[in-house]
């Protein structure tokens, strides 16, 4: 009867034991999970960079000497994520460079809320093997951009395509390439810190264009 009672009790704090281990794990994964949201895009985005992976775009201090005689079409395509009230629209949806040569374009954002808001973009190419070749000067999505309430400007881009792409077989000259940005919003900050912040960015000149204040 003792023994009996005995391995009951076992049982039972052996079956605590696991409990709590298993309630502790949850906790450590629940953890790590978070963590890893936060730290994934910018780990992600950077890997994507470095690689190419998934049609991301690369960036360079300075055009390539040469230009090729070449022409392709860039096609820009611009998307605003859900919670961020600005609008955000290119304001070329295509120009078309040489191979090796400097262009230039801008988007067109305005803040449509009553509040600074604070935003980062997220880009990247199509077709995917194109990424490796697409090449970004100065731009807007180099640095986390901040709007005061009803603010409107255009935020700029300077690019190349390299002539290295003639070599990529996967990919026809003739086909275009379109850059694609969705603007994420960054509520990490209070928006009294928002409203004291510089309106400028670090990306260059190429960075906001004609500032430009809504009626």
């Amino acid at each position: 009867m003792n023994e009996t009672r005995q391995s009951a009790d076992e049982r039972i704090a052996e079956a605590r034991r696991k409990g709590r281990f298993v309630a502790a794990g949850c906790a450590a994964f629940a953890l790590g999970m978070v963590g890893a949201a936060y730290a994934s895009v910018p780990l992600y985005q950077l890997f994507c960079q470095v690689t190419g992976y998934g049609g991301t775009t690369q960036r360079a201090d300075a055009a390539p000497v040469e230009v090729v005689d070449i022409p392709v079409k860039i096609r820009f395509d611009g998307n605003v994520a859900k919670g961020l009230p600005w609008r955000f629209t290119p304001n070329d949806r295509e120009v078309t460079v040489k191979l090796g040569e400097v262009g230039q374009t801008s988007y067109h954002v305005t803040n449509l809320s009553d509040r600074p808001t604070k935003a980062q973009a997220l880009f990247n190419v199509t077709p995917d093997a194109a990424g490796l070749y697409f090449n970004k000067i100065a731009c807007f999505c180099f640095n986390e951009q901040i709007l005061q309430p009803g603010e409107t400007v255009d935020m700029g881009i300077t690019f190349f395509v390299d002539p290295d792409i003639r070599e990529a077989e996967e990919l026809k000259l003739d086909q275009a390439i379109t850059l694609s940005y969705t603007f994420f919003p960054m509520e990490d900050e209070t928006d009294e810190t928002l409203a004291k912040a510089p309106n400028t960015d670090e990306a260059g000149a190429g960075s906001k264009l004609e500032q430009k204040t809504s009626g």
